[in-house]
């Protein structure tokens, strides 16, 4: 590659694996791989970015020329403030190799996702099986006009299964999903995926809907990931901020925003869905406090973002593919753990709820979480399973209403779905955390 010395320029290059396995009802629907490499390439002349994205790799040189030729030449560029934050990283990670799921044979998927199947005709009120098994692996390249070099891998796979549970007039659809990133970390599972299934089809039986109010709430591990990845996370990507006052004034470093228990941090370098060691611009993962004992501590940014609000690049400039430029973007977010048991958090509740498993988030002021399966909690111990609709409140009251964390931490990976914003969905991410109590929640 032949950079010009009077413009910003990189180039990244992702060669593309995946696998699609669809089985429903019996009757296979889809069994599909698929290639793609892609490169995309920008450059900066101080005024304006150039972008272009090819899937023809002999003509890198030649559009990279294309882009200068639209661009003005400037002999400074090298100390644009924004070219001066660009880290020159030169790296090799080959984390997954001997373990790559191109390695494994098409058919040898769908037998295995066949296979499971049957767990999910275990019960007579089990009806209409569906099964989807997903795998990707991507090979990154990263070089850029200031000596950057970098290539990484990149691997997920996993199993979606799911079914309709009829009895009488109750109905619930029934799901089960494991992300992983080593096909052999998904065997195994079949003694897991049965007690899922027999729990739902219990809760499917035996649960009543909710009585609406303020109650104090449990929330799993996924439910806490998901709350501070939707209500939280997406308030700290720092593209919001740039022609927001408002918001960069609510946003100041230091504002006291939660329980002085909380800590929320964002970090890229967690092996799973969120897996993103080096970021599309080139820069390093590293470690984010969003929330630091209470306190706001810190945003994620891209280059740009970072030199306009004169901080440093956390990592986060991530796009969904060559397709698209990057934008700031979330990796991992977590809830850190604190010092209770899982006993201890639902010991002092009287009447509450607690949050196992969730269809679906969302939320920046005010946040929503559409529980899947509930359970009461009655004088401080698990009680019936119970239907409910929504948990909402406002971010910022709730986030200071935690008065309880469990001491593990628990990460999740998911082969379905993904972050969105703007045009770019689904963005592979991860989330997770600990226990979580909320001192009071809307319930509905």
């Amino acid at each position: 590659m032949i950079f010009n010395p009077l413009y910003y320029a990189d180039v990244r290059v992702e060669d593309r694996f995946s696998t699609t396995v669809r089985i429903f009802n019996g009757m296979l629907q889809e069994a599909k791989v698929r290639t793609e490499t892609r490169a995309f390439l920008r450059v900066f002349d101080g005024e304006m970015w150039y972008y272009a994205s090819t899937t023809d790799l002999s003509r890198v040189q030649e559009t990279l020329d294309e882009l200068y030729a639209i661009a003005k030449p400037n002999e400074h560029i090298a100390h644009h403030p924004v070219v001066k934050n660009f880290q020159r990283n030169r790296d090799t990670l080959s984390v997954f190799a001997g373990s790559s799921v191109r390695d494994i044979s098409l058919e040898e998927k769908r037998e295995f996702l066949a296979s499971l199947l049957p767990l999910l005709a275990a019960d007579p009120c089990m009806a209409m099986p569906a099964g989807v098994y997903l795998d990707r692996n991507s090979l990154y390249t990263f070089t850029s006009s200031l000596g950057a070099e970098i290539r990484f891998d990149y691997q997920t796979c996993g199993v979606v299964l799911s079914c309709d549970m009829v009895e009488g007039e109750k109905k619930f659809s029934a799901s089960w999903q494991k992300g992983a990133t080593r096909y052999k970390e998904l065997k195994g599972l079949e003694q897991e995926i049965a007690a899922e299934m027999a729990e739902q089809v219990a809760f499917m039986k035996r649960s009543v809907p909710v009585v609406p109010g303020e109650y104090p709430v449990v929330l799993s591990p996924q439910a806490a990931g998901v709350f501070a990845h939707e209500s939280f996370g997406h308030k700290s990507e720092s593209d919001f901020m740039l022609s927001d006052e408002s918001m960069k004034a609510e946003w100041a470093i230091g504002k006291e925003v939660g329980s002085p228990i909380l800590s929320i941090a964002e970090y890229g370098e967690i092996l799973g869905s969120g897996y993103v060691p080096y970021d599309d611009e080139g820069t390093k993962a590293r470690k984010n406090y969003l929330i630091k004992d209470g306190k706001l501590a810190g945003r994620l940014h891209s280059v740009l973002t970072a030199t306009v609000l004169e901080e440093e690049p956390t990592g986060n400039a991530r796009a969904k593919d060559c397709t698209f430029e990057p934008i700031v973007r979330m990796t991992n977010t977590y809830i850190e753990p604190g010092d209770c048991t899982f006993e201890e958090l639902l010991a002092p509740i009287k009447k509450g709820y607690y949050i196992k498993s969730i269809n679906h988030g969302s939320g920046m002021s005010t946040f929503t979480i559409a529980p899947d399966v509930a359970y009461e909690i009655v004088d401080g111990k698990l009680g019936s399973p119970v239907q409910i609709s929504v948990v909402t409140g406002n971010v910022f009251e709730t986030l200071g209403l935690i008065d309880g964390l469990s001491k593990e931490l628990t990460m999740l990976s998911f082969v379905t779905g993904g972050c969105g914003k703007m045009e770019q969905h689904p963005l592979p991410v991860g989330f997770g955390g600990p226990y979580v109590r909320v001192s009071r929640m809307k319930v509905q």
